[in-house]
């Protein structure tokens, strides 16, 4: 286990938001040594002390749940320093040291290749492990190039592409659900599954995040990683292990899969769109191209949906629909597995049966099964709902990633050739979109998001009403 950490944007929001309180989570669990090293760096002037009180206000904000001793000794126990993250010489002084490293870039993304090549002339100790937040790269060409600059700096196996969706207590109970019940796994496939949702719709806005949103959208940040990856988990064939090889080969299997789409898929199969002003619970919400830092000439997508299809004997025939937005009225953050209806049900009976759909929601973490069973009345039938609360998990999801980092466990990482192969599958999507084949729609913010009529051919059969919700 590696027992020394750096992380280079130390005052950025995801140290303060997510890596912090799990180190916190993996302190109280036990989890970390005495003898751990953690090393925060930025480009500002601070002091040990200037930025052990920004940590200790941090840890108190977002891990409040942790005991007060534990969130103490982190804050306590951190060293800052200043330094160009793009600077060999800078970059050499913080690495150095007894025994491997693993540096954490919590930077822009548009920076990482710098930072690369500035490792790669640091002489970082054998053993070293690179961590990179998504999206890796701007496009294929980009993750192309970025995967090039790290080999030159660390094998495959020291490169953590991390994605925290992958560590989501739910998302790793789709795997379990479907694999380990025999009621589940038969019925996995085409046959009986119309199409798969993989929404993660919010009420957030940009909440000043516009530095870094306003050049990715909708697409980049969530869809080409995050709900792929979802997918992944969801279509692919059952892995020998869990182990890294065997899992992630069968993910890269299912975005191989994935039918490529043209540039008149992209029109039909595809939707795009941002906010307008308007109101979310009891706050007023400005339009996004007024928000602090956005340039409106971009025209970047606070909304996007993508339907796909698997060119594969298990999925041929369902439709997979990612969709995520923001600023919408409600938050929806699920898997919807929609089962074909019963082909026939004995005459008699009322009332149709509801088709059978298997959510597992992300955020809160649940699972329940919508049912058709016997309502009050002889040959009536009705709606009935199973609801499963998942036990808490020992630890939040980038607690579970920085685990896995320190022990060298990859399983939850995405290898370099998934990432280029996420930026195949949207190449024609963004391609379409960067020459307004598909019009960038408006919705009010507070809304249930664009209209159907904006996006996805929805006239192809039952199927409507639920891709307008």
């Amino acid at each position: 286990m590696i027992n020394r950490l750096v992380i280079l944007g130390a005052t950025g929001d995801l140290n303060a938001r997510y890596l912090l309180p799990a180190l916190a989570a993996l302190r109280a669990a036990g989890h970390l040594a005495d003898r751990f090293e953690l090393t925060c760096a930025d480009r500002g002037d601070r002091t040990d002390e200037d930025f052990r009180r920004w940590a200790s206000a941090q840890l108190d904000q977002y891990a409040a749940t942790e005991p007060a001793e534990v969130r103490r000794t982190i804050a306590e126990s951190v060293r800052y320093r200043r330094a160009d993250a793009t600077d060999a010489a800078d970059i050499g002084s913080l690495v150095a040291g007894d025994g491997p490293v693993a540096v954490y870039l919590a930077l822009p993304p548009a920076i990482f290749p710098a930072v690369v090549a500035a490792l790669g002339a640091a002489d970082l100790p054998p053993g070293s492990r690179i961590v990179l937040e998504k999206p890796f790269g701007e496009d294929l060409d980009s993750a192309v190039e970025l995967n090039r600059l790290l080999k030159g700096v660390v094998p495959e196996q020291a490169v953590f592409r991390v994605d925290h969706f992958l560590a989501m207590t739910t998302v790793q109970n789709v795997i379990g659900s479907r694999l380990a019940n025999r009621v589940l796994e038969p019925i996995w496939n085409s046959a009986h599954i119309s199409d798969v949702e993989i929404v993660w719709d919010e009420t957030l806005a940009l909440e000043g995040r516009a530095g870094y949103y306003d050049g990715v959208g909708a697409l980049k940040d969530m869809v080409q990683n995050h709900l792929l990856q979802v997918l992944c988990l969801v279509a692919m064939e059952p892995p020998l292990s869990l182990g890294e090889r065997d899992l992630r080969d069968r993910k890269i299997d299912v975005l191989r899969s994935i039918r490529p789409l043209t540039d008149d898929d992209v029109v039909r199969r595809t939707r795009r769109a941002r906010y307008l002003a308007g109101r979310i619970g009891d706050r007023d919400v400005p339009a996004y191209a007024e928000e602090d830092g956005v340039d409106p000439h971009r025209r970047t997508e606070t909304f996007a949906e993508v339907e796909l299809e698997l060119e594969s004997w298990r999925w041929s025939g369902t439709t997979f629909r990612l969709r995520t937005g923001k600023a919408l009225g409600h938050d929806r953050k699920e898997v919807a597995v929609h089962f074909r209806p019963v082909p026939h049900l004995p005459f008699g009976f009322e009332e149709e049966a509801v088709p059978n759909v298997l959510r597992f929601g992300l955020e809160p973490e649940s699972m329940t099964l919508a049912l058709t069973g016997i309502g009050a009345g002889a040959h009536t039938l009705a709606p009935i709902t199973l609801a499963a609360q998942p036990a808490r998990p020992e630890l939040p999801a980038y607690g579970r990633l920085l685990l896995n980092v320190l022990h060298g466990n990859a399983a939850l990482s995405i290898r370099g050739d998934e990432a280029e192969e996420s930026w195949r599958v949207l190449a024609p999507v963004m391609s379409a979109w960067s020459r307004n084949l598909v019009p960038l729609a408006e919705y009010p913010a507070g809304s249930d998001g664009p209209a159907s009529s904006d996006g996805p051919d929805s006239s192809d059969g039952p199927d409507s009403e639920r891709r307008s919700r």
